[in-house]
């Protein structure tokens, strides 16, 4: 206890700390402003019914912080940056020039690989704009519009999740942790009030058990977040004996640890994107499209999510898979073996090289699966719960902990490495 007052101490005295985490809350309130300016010709009545019966919107928006739920200039929010990460990293595996720049070319590669994203969140903006707005429109939340009216606000929007884009590069360069999480973890955080008046006000002591139970899922998903959050898979290395001038070094025991989860809370943010984005982008293609087949085509993929049980399997294998994705973007097997070759480190009854590379990548493929089956599990637990309960509100709670507690482990974890510099 004692150890955390006196790091606590030293974030209040360290200058360039606490201008990095007033950078964070300045931009967030930029952000939070925007979010509550509406854009025109919206039916304030019928929306906020229509955002209570769908946990689908609930999801979605989740990735404009709170900003779809009024429809606000930034309604958006972060999903095209998403979107687009998503196709960059998935293009690395088909295009070999990509991966060389994502994973051996540096920095720079790395500044390259991030340019190209924001390059293409702007036609995915645009696409999604039009759906989204085309779908609430065709729902009554938004006033008929004209082809002017309709192709200002899609440029407004555009610019709004452009906008907000930006915001979160600078947060990630001038603030502490990643930018786009933070944003996303301002929005859930922002509407917590909300909820919690919602069920103040619609208390109801006959379901008493039934909130116990959320809170308890709550409490043990939390826990549950942290331990495999933190949790790592040891692997046994020895340094060779070698001379150095005079003296002889080398010789010691250490290890590489493994994270069960290396992906994070990303599959999941991944698996929402998929989810949610692509169905109102097929509702904006009908406004160009008269033929009935096509349209009805069209209504059975945007209903999709209304099974429950094929949805919940659907996200389940997203959340599955992305993990595994992920994984293999962020950590190479061989890159660690030849690292490990070359500072004259090897595992105990693996020869170095290749052999080394294999085991490696059979232990993090072993322990990938444990986190995996983990994220899917808790994606999931929240729509069994609206399925049991009929309650929209618990479909989105269990995802929402989920990046809010992975974002604040994240950004614990770099304030503390940032305290510790400063100690030394």
């Amino acid at each position: 206890m004692g150890t955390f007052f006196t790091k606590l101490s030293l974030i209040f005295t360290d200058g360039s700390l606490m201008r990095r985490l007033g950078f964070i809350v300045i931009v967030l309130v930029v952000f939070r402003l925007m979010a509550a300016i509406p854009i025109p010709g919206i039916d304030e009545a019928r929306l906020a019914e229509f955002f209570q019966n769908s946990s689908l919107l609930g999801f979605l928006s989740i990735f404009s912080g709170g900003g779809l739920s009024n429809l606000s200039i930034v309604m958006l929010g972060v999903a095209p940056y998403i979107t687009a990460s998503i196709i960059m990293q998935l293009a690395t595996i088909i295009v070999p020039a990509l991966k060389s720049m994502y994973q051996e070319e540096g920095e720079m590669g790395r500044k390259r690989f991030g340019q190209y994203s924001r390059l293409l969140s702007v036609p995915l903006a645009v696409a999604q704009g039009v759906g989204l707005l085309y779908y609430f429109e065709t729902q009554g939340l938004i006033t008929t519009l004209t082809w002017y009216t309709f192709a200002i606000n899609v440029l407004i929007v555009v610019a709004g999740s452009l906008f907000l884009m930006w915001l979160g590069e600078l947060i990630s360069e001038f603030g502490i942790g990643n930018g786009v999480s933070l944003i996303i973890f301002a929005g859930i955080v922002a509407g917590m009030p909300a909820l919690l008046s919602q069920l103040l006000f619609t208390f109801d002591p006959s379901q008493i058990p039934l909130y116990a139970g959320f809170l308890a899922a709550s409490l043990v998903i939390t826990f549950g977040v942290v331990y495999v959050s933190e949790a790592e898979r040891p692997v046994p290395v020895t340094y060779a004996k070698r001379m150095v001038g005079n003296r002889e070094t080398g010789g010691v025991q250490s290890y590489v640890p493994l994270r069960l989860n290396q992906a994070g809370v990303m599959p999941i943010i991944f698996a929402l994107s998929i989810i949610t984005i692509p169905q109102f982008v097929i509702a904006g293609i009908t406004r160009f499209v008269t033929d009935p087949s096509i349209l009805s085509l069209v209504t059975q993929l945007t209903t999709f999510p209304g099974n429950q049980i094929v949805y919940g399997v659907f996200y389940f294998l997203l959340v599955f898979l992305f993990t595994y994705f992920f994984t293999a973007v962020t950590f190479d097997p061989t890159q660690m073996a030849n690292n490990l070759q070359k500072n004259g480190a090897f595992v105990a009854g693996i020869r170095p090289g290749l052999q080394t590379a294999e085991y490696l990548g059979r232990v993090i493929t072993r322990i990938t699966l444990v986190g995996a089956v983990f994220l899917g599990v808790i994606a999931v637990l929240p729509l069994a719960m609206q399925y049991i309960t009929g309650a929209a509100t618990f479909a989105i709670g269990g995802t929402a902990l989920l990046i809010v507690v992975s974002v604040v482990l994240d950004l614990v974890r770099k304030i503390d490495a940032q305290v510790s510099l400063r100690e030394y």
